[in-house]
């Protein structure tokens, strides 16, 4: 196995040269780590404590200095201080469970934590809501905390930019949650595909299983739940009552309710951003690398199924248009997510919510074509990148990279590693930057340019199908659909201001 490249080897190796680690650090490669780091723990606090936060995050925290947890329901916060459980591959469920959590102090509202121990922590970790992330990453950066934040980077455009610029002005390390960035496997896809392993590309097919949308009118207002703080979920969103994503009757008459916590506020406009805000920064950050994209000229999607005016629809097609850059050629970037046109739309008894049923899936034909001509599975996520020489295919979190047919990949010559490498997982590239290394590869600064091409994607939802948005990247608006800017700077109730 060929050993990752640290900063002594990278240092004693002329191959490697300035320009290379130049052009990857502008296009957002790791950067080259600092020898050691300072001993001293760092005071940690992980905000959103479900899913990701209990999962994942914790237990990345843990391993410095957890000092407080955040989450509006009491009920979780009891549930993650009582049995924290490492169900990621990357969690280590040791240092959470090492954790004296009676000394975590515990809150229901990031503001008043902030407020209170806003002197006493380096570093945040943020799982929540897409419409929180923002205002969390923003509190915590003006503080001069490192932050962590979950993929997409946050709710809206204009967010996205003020929090690279909050990065940059308060100097404070970064990361996006979408580990595959720090894997080999997205390295190995650029390195291929700038070798000229397919030639020039000029298309590239994403596509997700999820299904993170709906059909039919808000369901009516129920009682808030024990232990719920509804009016801090709700946060910088506009608000309504508490309700339910979703009521389903059983066969046996009675009433199955899906809740909007703790993960099906994806599917609604004021608070996540559908099956591309869930997936979009996975899959397509290998196409967003690779092939420096940035900013799209136009979007639209060509096809959708369901949705509403206050949810996202439960299939779809989206295109994006890129001009040249240097010398790679214009780029059509198509996303497929969510179930196909003649699947049943409401959910029943028996679907998992965000999911799609064997069968059901919306997939590009491409894929479907080259999985019935080789006989091969490409995956319920995952990407595939069409050149003038060839194809190549990458997974969902581009861990697995190959050329198709598997004859080809084993003719093309592997090309040379050019890209420096992560040492352990993602959360561990962004603690070494926090403890004064280079910047995490996936820094805010990486990380919002990709988080912009994703929401673009989220407004196009919203615009509904054949209705081309053309976007105006500079002036950061939707230059012949202006209704349409409301969602690219959304307005944030009082009090949640930053």
């Amino acid at each position: 196995m060929t050993q990752p490249i640290t900063r002594r080897s990278f240092l004693r190796t002329a191959a490697i040269g300035t320009s290379a680690a130049a052009g990857s650090r502008l296009f957002g490669a790791p950067a080259i780590f600092a020898a050691g780091s300072p001993s001293s723990k760092l005071a940690t606090v992980v905000i959103g404590c479900g899913g990701r936060g209990a999962t994942f995050q914790i237990p990345a925290a843990a391993g410095e200095r957890l000092v407080a947890i955040v989450d509006v329901d009491e009920k979780r916060l009891a549930t993650v201080a009582k049995a924290p459980k490492a169900k990621h591959p990357a969690g280590d469920e040791k240092k959470a469970r090492g954790v004296d959590f009676s000394k975590v102090k515990k809150f229901t509202d990031y503001r008043k934590m902030f407020d209170k121990m806003g002197k006493e922590i380096d570093a945040v970790f943020i799982a929540t809501p897409n419409h929180h992330h923002a205002p969390a990453s923003l509190m915590a950066m003006q503080l001069g905390k490192h932050v962590y934040c979950e993929k997409p980077l946050c709710h809206d455009i204009s967010e996205a930019r003020r929090m690279a610029e909050f990065a940059v002005k308060y100097k404070v390390a970064t990361q996006m949650g979408n580990q595959g960035h720090s894997c080999e496997g997205m390295r190995r896809l650029c390195e291929y595909i700038w070798a000229g392993a397919i030639g020039k590309v000029t298309k590239v097919y994403t596509w997700s299983n999820r299904a993170n949308g709906g059909v039919g009118p808000r369901p009516a207002a129920t009682p808030v739940p024990a232990g719920m703080h509804w009016d801090e979920w709700i946060g910088p969103a506009p608000y309504r009552e508490h309700h339910p994503d979703t009521v389903v009757k059983t066969k046996k008459g009675e009433t199955k309710i899906i809740e909007l916590h703790p993960h099906e506020w994806h599917n609604w406009h004021d608070f996540g951003n559908g099956s591309l805000g869930n997936m979009g920064c996975h899959v397509i950050d290998g196409a967003f690398w690779a092939l420096k994209l940035g900013r799209a000229t136009s979007v639209e999607t060509e096809d959708m199924l369901g949705g509403s005016d206050e949810r996202y629809p439960v299939g779809t097609r989206i295109r994006w248009d890129f001009p040249a850059r240097g010398n790679m050629p214009p780029v059509k970037l198509y996303w497929f997510d969510g179930k196909k046109k003649g699947a049943k739309m409401e959910l029943d008894e028996n679907d998992v919510p965000g999911s799609v049923a064997a069968g059901a899936q919306n997939l590009p034909p491409l894929v479907e074509e080259l999985e019935k001509k080789y006989k091969i599975k490409l995956g319920g996520n995952g990407a595939l990148y069409v050149g003038d020489k060839g194809v190549i295919w990458s997974d969902t979190y581009c861990m697995s990279v190959r050329i198709i047919p598997e004859s080809q990949h084993k003719a093309t010559p592997v090309p040379r590693k050019t890209l420096l490498r992560i040492t352990g997982s993602h959360t561990d590239d962004f603690l070494r930057a926090c403890h004064g290394g280079e910047p995490a590869c996936s820094n805010f600064a990486y990380a919002a340019r990709l988080t912009e091409v994703v929401l673009l994607g989220s407004l196009a939802y919203i615009a509904g199908p054949g209705k081309k948005i053309e976007w105006d990247g500079p002036g950061m608006k939707c230059a012949n659909m202006p209704e349409l800017d409301r969602w690219v700077k959304c307005p944030v109730r009082k009090g949640w201001e930053v």
